[in-house]
């Protein structure tokens, strides 16, 4: 039986490399991170030597949404990863587009918190990094996109210095034009920072990225989550769904008791 494949519509509105890849970089096996839609790669420039990642997608029409996306939201915002170069070609025999990205050599934050042995971050530190994050969602948010999967993933860190700056990445869930009148309909999310409404199949806006945020800035100042699994933390469980829907979540005395009001109650505001 013959194989069909979707026809691409979507043309990219800049400019694109048409040679293969390998002619500028040398591509090593390094898997840096997997995102939503690819893995991204460590690589080398041929001329400088400077390191780079490279994300690999499936050239189709969502694949050109998230890279437009990723592409414009970047351009005048520190606060996100920037894209330098897009590659259309053929790569491991399949049609692929292949973007090239600053190398964020601090890695993930997700690493740096678990680095800490379950211990949260001081409120003064925990401000600067959630600042730099909120910078990026309102960037986006003027621009009309919704991210849809904040996550510590996808906030990596430009050095391994303390102070290093905080970008946002991985726009394969974003999504461009809401408003009141339109509003989002597909589920996307990562189970621990999912909002209420996005699970509840019901209609959301960029709201939902607000939430996550403050799922986020809960483990900034804790270590763990505020919802979670004990049955299985791959996925999203009935008992999970519950406490994300009726908001069901504590700030007990052994990790919170030396937390101000004022952070408790922004965390508060950002979960309803």
């Amino acid at each position: 039986m013959a194989k069909f494949s979707r026809r691409i519509t979507i043309k990219f509105p800049f400019p694109t490399h048409k040679n293969a890849i390998t002619d500028d970089y040398i591509v090593s096996g390094d898997v840096l991170g997997v995102g939503v839609s690819g893995k991204v790669y460590r690589i080398q420039s041929r001329r400088s030597g400077q390191k780079y990642a490279l994300k690999i997608l499936t050239d189709s029409d969502l694949s050109r949404r998230e890279v437009i996306l990723h592409k414009k939201a970047c351009e005048d915002c520190e606060y996100i990863v920037k894209i330098l170069h897009v590659y259309q070609n053929m790569f491991l025999k399949h049609k692929s587009i292949l973007i090239v990205m600053e190398y964020m050599e601090g890695g993930e934050l997700f690493s740096r918190i678990t680095s800490r042995s379950k211990s949260g971050y001081t409120e003064r530190d925990a401000a600067r990094i959630i600042a730099m994050i909120v910078q990026a969602v309102a960037h986006l948010h003027c621009m009309d996109i919704a991210h849809r999967d904040l996550k510590l993933e996808n906030l990596l860190f430009a050095t391994k210095e303390d102070d290093s700056i905080l970008k946002l990445s991985d726009f394969g869930f974003a999504k461009e034009g809401n408003n009141e009148d339109l509003p989002y309909k597909t589920p996307c999310f990562t189970p621990y920072y999912v909002a209420p409404e996005v699970i509840s199949k019901m209609r959301y806006d960029k709201a939902c990225d607000i939430w996550s945020m403050g799922v986020i800035l809960y483990i900034l100042l804790c270590g763990f989550p505020p919802f979670y699994s004990k049955s299985d933390e791959a996925r999203l469980s009935d008992d999970m769904a519950r406490k994300i829907k009726a908001g069901d979540y504590q700030f007990d005395q052994k990790e919170w008791g030396s937390v101000s009001d004022e952070a408790k109650s922004t965390i508060q505001q950002m979960l309803k």
